[in-house]
């Protein structure tokens, strides 16, 4: 540009002319296109040439020519939009096309933007020009168009493209830059303005990205035309047309609020910019305006008044300081603001509680907040909220319900918000549950009737619009449990609570899903309208709910349904089915009574053989309901004092099924259907009724029903008999109906068994007849090679009725099948039978059989029918195989021999050759899925401890391949569990440990092994390791008779295998906050108890990781120190937890507290204190050299207090080790640097040592003289511990009056009396006070405080270890695996104690290399500020202009400027300036030239301004200079975090770069934004989200520096 210069100046020298000067500059006529340079010289001289007024028409003719034949040709070449030497290039051609519209008027702007607007409708829009090139065209000649028509096309245009621009780069571009120029340019006209203002609101209604998008851009054009936008500001009076006034347009307020709650900063930073104003212009012109509101009855969105100008202006200033403090995304900085929130209520509402100001701008707050990044501050909004709305009791609103099931549930649906609030207990309900609870009471009251019932019903619903975790919906559905009863829900809501069911079912937390389905009952109890519901509908909505988890009979949740059920007997409304007899009745019976006998019903299309099985959903309806209205009957007996024995309702209901039950031994022609229904129903009651929670003989229903089903048991025995033995079980679909017979079947025996019918001739008859006749079908031999259908599944049937009889004579031996010949014949069977014997599928299926085949199900008898292969029948069977194999097995475990080589007298072939029973076992866990090995892997825990010993190989190939089963199971999978209980039963097999390890081969290494697997394994599935040493401890403890085998003393395992116990005592995980989340959850609803259903119906697991430990130490609460292998375990197992000590200590010399090192440590040495009294003199005396130097080391609190407490007790009980002790004080500083503090604590407690001590005197003596010698030591803590110790000490001393101590009394007395009454500097009172009230010193008894709860509890919480390690003592008493010998008393903590809270002081052990130091004498690498002018001589240099003087020093500056109008600090602007002038910018940009006189800049910038340009730009100059150099090719860039910021490390800075950076409080404010080129953003780690000014602009003028740089170098 410089050469072109040049030779215009050059041009014009010669020749006076404009004319020909613009077309030398130009290249005269048929020239090339113009270059970049030619067309800014170009630029450069039309403005010379305005601003000279020279030229005339010559010249208006020549700027004719250069506008249409030399710029505008430029606009239509091509390149890319986002090349910067084409922006560069676009930028210069509308400068100059500008200037030529300004010389030749009205005229050629027309022309141009006639020819503009034609490019922005081609399509795509711009075609040939470019949508950019387009609209910088026309913002170029906008303020020359004067024809009105002309004026409303273009603002059309420019509308229709701010409100359809689409997303792609180059038409985004183009929308902003048409909301952020064109526009303003356009509205100089008010005529204009008022097209804009009209098409910019956006319409009520749109959604979505499009509407978001909108919004910003409408913000963007608000902004930019805010000057225009508010009557009466300066400048505003010139403009022709009607007066604008945007604080008077409902839309204009949405758009901000709109803004200010959108996902984007800069829109809302634009939001809170255009309120600002509207704040501003309203105080400023102090007059009332009201904005009118939408609906009548609402407040206005915003109005301003003369009289309460100051209460306005107060509460906008407050109301923009917390929007304003919500970008910062940091807890520390907006807590302080958020009590402004309750000023802003205060504000809001008027003395008669209506609302003055919207309440919408209150919900933008809240909005803000729980869409927040930091979810602490979520946490802060959503709790501030509810318990603003419960305190203020806030006037109802309409936006208020929207907002609720809008925002508000959307932020209940994080399940973090829902944690324990710190120092709340464990198992306490969180904050946000309890508030939530009060909410939405409070907010039911206060709703009007009339819409509390659509409100619920959208909350609910919003409940099932989105996968709601388990937390969250448990919550919410307790908080709904809540609300007092009202009739508030309809058949809609109960279905929409039926939907919410479902989503609990999603989650695989059992006890969670099941409290959440207790609290969704309940919620329909408490607000449902019973008139506008019926029973068939809340029948359909009971049968959501899980029995196994929620409703079951006995609970106490079951018995609030009865009475719910009673109490609105005759108000439901009737069902359409609904019969009009038997009116006398209530409206439960006759409902129950009618749906039995509909169910019983049996459609004669269904009466064929292969009809389908019946779905369970309906019998499991039809029974629950039957036992509900029988206990409604009994509650109404109970209530009016009959003894109702007859139990008149309950037997009309069971009388049509008990009608057909009694036939169904003799008639042989009942439809399939109808006996599939009836032995359904029949299997639902037996199985819904049996109670949780009480005796069967307290159960009145359950007997009368037990008496009714005996008076048909024999007919049903009869049918089931006839149905599984007679080949009439033939279809793939009657492997559903042999399940049910069999399931049946069960159940009978145990009721008869419970009734007394114990050995009668039926039962006996009926199991002989059944293995009889399945024996006969298996054996039957047929077509091997195209065997049968119905001859294959009668195989199947035979051998699931045989595994049956196998399970009843093991579980009811009060029966004595055993000696029946039937049974003896069974075993011979059995033991026969080909192992893994597969059935051939049939090759030929019978026309009438396809259909079923293929698309019938196989299935469970209580799951709904699944499509299912022949290989799942074949598994099916297969496991029935081994079922009935472990029944032999189990009998004969004695017998079994040690080898094949052996033999037996029984004639059992399976007995007789185990190892090939086993390799068949191995052949079956490689065949069978991983839900049928179970019965594998019990035939496997009989054989595997017999053939060990002989058959190492093969049962180390047992091992593998059943860990191979385990380890590829799911834990989610209910399978999982009982396949690892049976997997440790016979790995960890008593007599398998024992053999394994008397050898100390490879079998034995195998078990180490996998307790090494399991232990990892339990760190990704919790409660793994429980179920391990659960059955390891008990085993070892307890052993079964029959478990024994051969081993003397089961206990010898432990000392073998003492890793496990090892791994247990410090086993735990440091666990991620949703996990913990999750815990404390659980340990919530079981604090909840039995008011709680889900509580009592729920399987108790065990699977707490602190149950790994509870396990543990009940363990060693049993062993005996005189049992010689008790003792011989303990002492290995103490060697190895010190040595493990020390490898953790040595691994990590400094840990942080409650990091997992310092938790291993603390679990170690607890267990060593559990361990310590059963230990005996000798071996405490060779370890206590190993204790002692655990304490030298630099240990956490905790583990300080458990090392000195077993220190203690260990002196206290062998005094004789205290010469041992004495010697700890002896190793040089550098060793007590660390651990002084520990042995002084010990001393601290110096009566206990000696209370079993005669001669005192003497260690008395010995301890003063230690004592004294640490009471002068240079670390200030170390002082106090001795001082501590030595006022202990010298009181024993003065009890005993000891004369020898004289000498010393005064030294002594002063000392103490100095540290009783200090008054030095600092805060050396306060702390000797802390250390005396601290509670190891003050509370804590050694003796007295030796309890369970004080080592995994107490002291843990005192010492603040993470509440992780709390182990309450609660779960010692809830394990219930193992109990604790009846002799152990030591399990409660003092209450002195356990009240006490953590105390301030945190116990330090400081070594003197902690001491500050002032001796250093020599200085090294110091750096030396030089400031350049002061080491210098006067120059006349000093004198010249900054350019020249820059020239002069050989300094080369860049294209660089950096522009910081903005910044008001002048510590800020002298550390740019120091910055710029280092790195060589070519100019630094500020608000005001006086800032260089000030000494706070002069400071910082160390002379830089005598070297560095600077320019004067007041901040309301700034668009205009923008916009100037902008045309001067400059690259605006802007520091600030947008949705569209490039990352500073990804970010090319062009040569010509304008660097803008904002003020300290806000930033760039939002009208410039719209003026930046890009915005770049410096990445960050942190937490803290902002930069100081001048840090972020050197960090950009560096980086550009650096870029130059490397661009030069390549260059070169």
């Amino acid at each position: 540009m410089e050469l072109v210069l040049a030779d215009t100046l050059l041009g014009l020298a010669q020749s006076p002319d404009p004319c020909a000067l613009l077309r030398a500059v130009c290249g005269g006529d048929g020239a090339a296109p113009l270059s970049v340079e030619r067309v800014e010289t170009l630029r450069f001289l039309l403005q010379w040439l305005e601003a000279g007024g020279a030229g005339g028409e010559a010249l208006r003719r020549a700027a004719w020519e250069v506008a249409l034949g030399r710029c505008w040709p430029l606009l239509r070449g091509g390149g890319r939009a986002d090349d910067p030497e084409r922006r560069r290039l676009v930028r210069a051609a509308c400068g100059a096309l500008r200037l030529c519209a300004r010389l030749c008027g009205a005229q050629l702007a027309a022309r141009l933007a006639g020819e503009a607007l034609a490019a922005l409708r081609a399509e795509p829009p711009g075609a040939g020009l470019g949508a950019e090139a387009a609209v910088e065209a026309l913002v170029a000649v906008a303020p020359e168009l004067q024809e009105p028509a002309l004026l409303e096309r273009v603002v059309d245009a420019a509308l229709a493209l701010v409100r359809a621009g689409g997303r792609e780069a180059g038409e985004e571009v183009a929308a902003a830059l048409v909301a952020g120029r064109l526009l303003p340019a356009l509205s100089s006209n008010r005529t204009a303005l008022g097209r804009v203002w009209a098409g910019l609101l956006p319409g009520r209604g749109e959604e979505g990205g499009a509407a978001a998008q909108r919004v910003s851009r409408t913000l963007l054009a608000l902004t930019a035309l805010a000057d225009l936008l508010f009557l009466g500001l300066e400048g505003d009076g010139g403009r022709e047309g009607p007066a604008l006034d945007a604080r008077l347009c409902g839309g204009f307020w949405r758009v901000v609020q709109e803004g200010l709650t959108d996902g984007d900063g800069l829109c809302r930073k634009r939001a809170r910019y255009l309120l600002k104003r509207a704040v501003e212009v309203s105080d400023q012109l102090r007059t009332d305006c009201t904005c009118p509101p939408d609906n009548g009855d609402e407040p206005s969105l915003f109005w301003w008044s003369v009289e309460k100008n100051d209460k306005l202006l107060q509460f906008w200033e407050n109301y923009i300081l917390i929007m304003e403090t919500l970008e910062g995304n940091q807890i520390h900085v907006i807590k302080p603001v958020l009590p402004k929130l309750n000023s802003l209520y205060e504000y809001a509402l008027s003395e008669k509680g209506c609302w003055l100001f919207h309440p919408s701008w209150h919900m933008c707050i809240y909005k803000r907040m729980f869409e927040s990044e930091n979810k602490t501050l979520t946490r802060e909004g959503v709790a501030q909220f509810l318990e603003i709305y419960e305190t203020k009791r806030l006037p109802n609103s309409p936006g208020f319900s929207e907002f609720i099931i809008g925002p508000l549930m959307d932020a209940l649906s994080e399940s973090s918000l829902y944690g324990r609030s710190p120092g709340q207990l464990i198992g306490a309900c969180p904050p946000l549950g309890m508030k939530l609870q009060k909410f939405l009471s409070t907010y039911l009251t206060l709703l009007p009737e009339e819409e509390r019932s659509s409100f619920l019903l959208k909350f609910i619903q919003k409940m099932t619009s989105r996968h709601w975790c388990a937390v969250p919906i448990l919550f919410l559905s307790m908080a709904l449990a809540c609300i007092p009863s009202c009739k508030a829900l309809g058949t809609e809501g109960l279905h929409a609570l039926r939907d919410v069911l479902q989503c609990t079912m999603i989650t695989h937390q059992i006890l969670l899903r099941g409290a959440a389905q207790c609290f969704l009952l309940q919620t329909a109890m408490h607000l449902t309208d019973v008139e506008k519901v019926s029973l068939p509908e809340i029948s359909s909505f009971l049968m959501s709910l899980r029995p196994e988890e929620s409703l079951s009979r006995g609970t106490i949740l079951w018995m609030e349904l009865c009475d719910w059920l009673y109490t609105h007997d005759r108000c439901f409304r009737k069902s359409i089915n609904c019969h009009a007899e038997h009116q006398e009745r209530s409206s439960l019976s006759v409902y129950v009574h009618t749906l039995v006998e509909d169910y019983l019903k049996a459609p004669a299309s269904k009466t064929g053989e292969n009809c389908f099985m019946p779905d369970w959903f309906e019998a499991k309806l039809v029974a629950t309901m039957i036992l509900l209205a029988a206990d409604v009957e009994e509650m109404k007996n109970k209530q009016s004092k009959k003894s109702n024995t007859e139990r008149v309702q309950l037997k009309s209901f069971l009388h049509p099924l008990l009608d057909v039950l009694l036939k169904l031994g003799t008639n042989v022609y009942i439809p399939t259907l109808k006996t599939d229904k009836s032995l359904q129903l029949l299997l639902k009651l037996l199985q819904t009724c049996l109670l949780k929670q009480s005796s069967p003989q307290d159960d009145v229903v359950l007997s009368f029903l037990s008496n009714s089903v005996m008076t048909a048991a024999e007919s049903i025995l009869e049918f089931v008999l006839r149905r599984l033995t007679t080949s009439e079980l033939n279809t793939v679909s009657d492997l559903d109906r042999c399940n049910l017979y069999l399931a049946l079947l069960s159940e009978l025996v145990n009721l008869c068994s419970n009734a007394g019918w114990k050995k009668g001739p039926s039962i006996w008859n009926f199991i002989s007849s059944l293995i009889n006749a399945s024996i006969q079908n298996l054996q039957e031999t047929g077509n091997e090679q195209e065997p049968k259908l119905g001859e294959q599944i009668q195989k199947v049937v035979s051998m699931a009725s045989l595994t049956v009889v196998c399970e009843i004579i093991d579980q009811k031996p009060e029966l004595q099948l055993k000696s029946l010949h039937a049974v003896e014949t069974l075993k011979g069977f059995i033991s026969s039978v080909q192992l893994n014997q597969v059935l051939k599928k049939p090759s030929y299926i019978e026309e009438k059989n396809r259909y079923v085949y293929y698309f019938l199900c196989y299935s469970l008898f209580e799951e709904s029918t699944s499509s299912q292969g022949w290989g799942k029948i074949v598994a099916s069977y297969v496991h029935d195989q081994w079922v009935c194999l472990h029944f032999i097995l189990n009998k004969y475990h004695k017998f079994i021999p040690l080898s094949n080589d052996e033999t037996l007298e029984l004639s059992l072939l399976a007995v007789q050759r185990p190892i090939r029973t086993l390799q068949s076992a191995l052949e079956a866990l490689t065949l069978l899925p991983s839900d049928q090995v179970l019965p594998v892997f019990r035939c496997m825990k009989v054989l595997v401890p017999k053939l060990l010993g002989s058959s190492e190989s093969l049962c180390i190939d047992a091992f593998d391949l059943a860990w191979k089963v385990i380890s590829s199971l799911s834990n989610t999978q209910l399978i999982f569990w009982s396949n690892l209980k049976a997997f440790v039963q016979f790995v960890f097999d008593t007599e398998v440990l024992a053999v394994a390890a008397s050898s100390k081969g490879q079998a034995y290494s195998k078990i180490k092994e996998i307790i090494l697997k399991l232990v990892e394994m339990s760190t990704a599935r919790t409660g793994v390791f429980n179920t391990v040493l659960s059955y390891c401890c008990q085993s070892w403890l307890f052993p079964m008779s029959d478990d024994t085998g051969a081993l003397e003393n089961p206990f010898s395992n432990a000392g073998n295998y003492s890793e496990l116990i090892t791994e247990a005592c410090v086993f735990g995980m440091v666990f991620r906050r949703d996990q913990r989340l999750i815990q404390d959850v659980y340990a919530f609803v079981e604090n909840l108890g039995d008011e709680c259903a889900a509580n009592v119906v729920t399987e108790s697991t065990n699977r707490d990781d602190h149950y790994v430990r509870v396990c543990a130490v009940k363990f060693l609460c049993w062993l005996d120190g005189s049992n010689t292998l008790h003792k011989m375990f303990m002492e290995d197992l103490v060697i190895k937890l010190l040595d493990k000590d020390e490898l953790v200590s040595k691994s990590r010399t400094r840990y942080y507290v409650n990091s997992l090192q310092h938790r291993i440590k603390n679990r170690l040495w607890q267990t060593l204190l559990v361990i310590f009294p059963k230990l005996d003199q000798n071996f405490l005396t060779g370890t206590l050299d190993k204790i002692f130097q655990a304490g030298f080391g630099n240990n956490q609190a905790s583990i300080k207090y458990l090392i000195e407490w077993i220190i203690i007790l260990i002196l206290h009980r062998y005094p004789q080790c205290l010469e041992k002790f004495w010697n700890c004080f002896c190793y040089g500083e550098e060793k007590l640097k660390t651990s002084i503090c520990t042995f002084l604590s010990v001393l601290s407690h110096f009566d206990i040592i000696l209370e079993n001590t005669s001669e005192k005197k003497p260690i008395l003596k010995k301890a003063l003289l230690v004592v004294l010698q640490w009471c002068f030591n240079h670390n200030f803590s170390v002082r106090l511990y001795a001082l501590v110790a030595l006022k202990k000490i010298w009181g024993m001393c003065k009890a005993l009056c000891v004369e020898e101590f004289e000498a010393l009394t005064p030294v002594i007395e002063s000392s103490l009396h100095q540290v009783e009454n200090m008054h030095g500097a600092g805060n050396a009172r306060k702390n000797w006070q802390r250390i005396q009230d601290h509670f190891f010193f003050a509370t804590f008894h050694p003796l007295k405080d030796y309890s369970l709860e004080t080592i995994f509890y107490t002291l843990p919480r005192l010492s603040e270890l993470v509440e992780d390690e709390w182990i309450p003592l609660c779960k010692f008493t809830r394990y219930t695996d193992i109990s604790l010998p009846a002799a152990f008393h030591w399990l409660h903590s003092r209450t002195e104690l356990l009240n006490l809270k953590p105390s301030d002081w945190s116990q330090q052990d400081m070594g003197s290399d902690l001491v500050e130091t002032d001796n250093q004498t020599e200085w090294t690498d110091v750096q030396k500020k030089i400031i350049p002018w002061k080491n210098s001589s006067p120059d006349l240099d000093l004198e010249l202009v900054f350019q020249d003087r820059a020239a002069k020093l050989g300094k080369s500056n860049s294209r660089l400027i950096v522009v910081a109008s903005l910044i008001d600090k002048p510590t800020n602007l002298g550390g740019l300036c120091r910055t710029s002038e280092i790195f060589g910018a070519s100019a630094l940009v500020v608000g005001s030239l006086h800032y260089i006189n000030d000494k706070q800049f002069q400071h910082l910038s160390v002379s830089a301004e005598q070297w560095l340009p600077l320019v004067e730009v007041k901040p309301s100059q700034l668009v205009n200079y923008l916009q100037q150099k902008k045309t001067e090719g400059y690259t605006i860039i802007g520091v600030e975090q947008t949705a569209k910021s490039s990352d500073l490390t990804e970010y090319c800075f062009p040569e010509k770069s304008l660097l803008l950076l904002g003020n300290e409080h806000e930033g760039i404010p939002a009208n410039l934004i719209q003026h930046l080129d890009v915005c770049v953003e410096i990445p960050q780690q942190g937490i803290i989200r902002s930069l100081n000014v001048h840090v972020s602009g050197a960090l950009l003028i560096w980086e550009y520096t650096r870029q130059q740089l490397i661009k030069q170098k390549q260059l070169k």
